[in-house]
């Protein structure tokens, strides 16, 4: 078969495939392949060679999509069909080794009447459906936003999106906005957080111009406000906000609203505004997957110029599970290339994510002891905290003992020589071997991932 047949045929099986999976999973995976051969071992059989651009890609593909790449491919050519996988490049356009992503802003953002009417409607900037990768932990939100966006007021009002810190519900709010403002430059849209809101009916109230702070909410199109729950318990506050609310649903104008938890749960709200929320369409965001975390590194590294191969961006999805800490850590690598001329490779990725100052010390605000992590594993694993700081070197322990020593490391940003003292009394070498096993295997070992979050998710 001839190579412009082979595209062909594989521009319909990733046609097919797009479609019946999220476009994070495509993207991080599927797109990162190509058909290497495609030969005829009987009458009626073919054996095909998909060309993966990692091991990383082949593993994952071979264990997750097998299937469903040989069920897409045999109703392509209407024939059975054996696969194998290669790492190999694509020989027929290397510039399509690393799909490009869209650009943070587009054309019709760069002209300066645009740009202004982004700034005074408080937009974030790239803050885009173009840049908001999705996947099954978003997948909701994000098609609810884009009905909204579509059906103003009618599709689903209020838009109400929860979920924990970092996962993206302002940007998609966001999002909203942008695609509004770009099919109409004069729609009036105006974001803010609640405690903007707050503030502006608190000065209304002391200098007497209250009339006007109403003027300036009720009269816009759509109106998107960040953190909604912290007006709970304020009871003025709720006031103006129920009579705000009113009249924009009311009239048919959009209101998106995103808190850290659903109305049922927000202590101190009016019944009265929870119900108006909860008359709405609720979505919630969870906490990225691996193949989510891949989509939102390539995304950040994109628009901080910082070109990743797909092997280190699986190393770095491997190791940090929060979105907010992806960003913080591409910033530090960034700072690391510009000011000290490092290399982007696997030796500094591993470097920074083994450095406690890369993570951020949630843990620490949260007063998670060394003692407490140590129990948490013993009870995860099964095991005795004998044996776990103990001499024995069987898998079964040494490797709860490395996560041990990676979760004391990057969690707790605990030097070198505390961790070995804390497990069993070891030397820093022995524990930075632990940690760059850990490392590794979290960006290609499904359930040390899993293991890991578990682990994370108890103490």
């Amino acid at each position: 078969m001839s190579g412009q047949d082979k595209e062909k045929v594989w521009a319909d099986v990733l046609g097919s495939l797009r479609v019946s999976v999220s476009s994070a999973v495509f993207t991080t995976w599927l797109s990162q392949t190509h058909l290497a051969g495609l030969r005829k071992v009987d009458a009626t059989r073919y054996t095909a060679e998909i060309g993966c651009n990692s091991t990383f890609v082949k593993n994952t593909i071979e264990q997750r999509y097998y299937g469903m790449i040989q069920d897409t491919l045999v109703k392509v050519i209407n024939a059975p069909i054996d696969l194998t996988f290669a790492i190999k490049s694509n020989p027929s356009s290397i510039a399509k080794q690393q799909e490009k992503l869209m650009p943070l802003f587009t054309n019709a953002d760069n002209d300066e009447e645009t740009m202004q009417k982004i700034a005074n409607a408080r937009l974030r900037l790239g803050f885009t459906f173009e840049n908001f990768a999705v996947s099954g932990s978003n997948q909701m939100a994000h098609a609810a936003a884009e009905a909204v966006s579509r059906q103003p007021g009618t599709a689903y009002n209020p838009l109400f999106i929860w979920g924990g810190v970092g996962v993206g519900k302002t940007h998609l709010m966001h999002a909203v906005g942008h695609d509004w403002i770009r099919k109409d430059i004069n729609t009036k849209i105006f974001a803010c957080s609640s405690e903007y809101f707050t503030n502006d009916v608190v000065e209304g109230i002391r200098n007497k111009t209250t009339q006007r702070v109403r003027e300036k909410y009720r009269q816009q199109q759509a109106l998107l406000i960040d953190d909604i729950q912290f007006i709970s318990g304020k009871d003025t506050i709720q006031e103006e906000f129920f009579h705000t609310f009113n009249t924009l649903v009311e009239s048919g104008r959009q209101v998106i609203l995103t808190a850290d938890k659903p109305p049922s749960e927000i202590a101190g709200l009016e019944d009265r505004l929870r119900s108006r929320f909860e008359a709405g369409f609720i979505a919630d965001i969870a906490q990225p997957d691996f193949e989510l975390r891949c989509a939102i590194i390539q995304i950040k590294a994109e628009e901080k110029e910082l070109i990743l191969d797909q092997e280190l961006v699986h190393l770095i999805a491997g190791n940090i599970s929060e979105a907010r800490k992806i960003e913080g850590f591409l910033i530090r690598l960034g700072s690391e290339v510009k000011f000290k001329k490092a290399q982007i490779n696997e030796e500094t990725i591993a470097s920074l994510l083994g450095d406690g100052r890369t993570i951020d010390r949630e843990n620490k605000r949260r007063n998670v002891s060394p003692e407490k992590m140590i129990d948490v594993i013993c009870g995860h694993y099964s095991i005795g905290r004998r044996a776990l700081l103990g001499k024995t070197r069987s898998r079964m322990i040494a490797r709860p003992r490395q996560i041990l020593m990676y979760l004391l490391r990057t969690e707790l940003g605990l030097p070198l020589e505390e961790v070995g003292r804390l497990v069993g009394g070891r030397d820093h070498s022995t524990v930075l071997h632990g940690v760059d096993k850990i490392t590794q295997l979290a960006s290609n070992d499904v359930q040390i991932r899993e293991d890991i979050l578990s682990i994370k998710g108890n103490y």
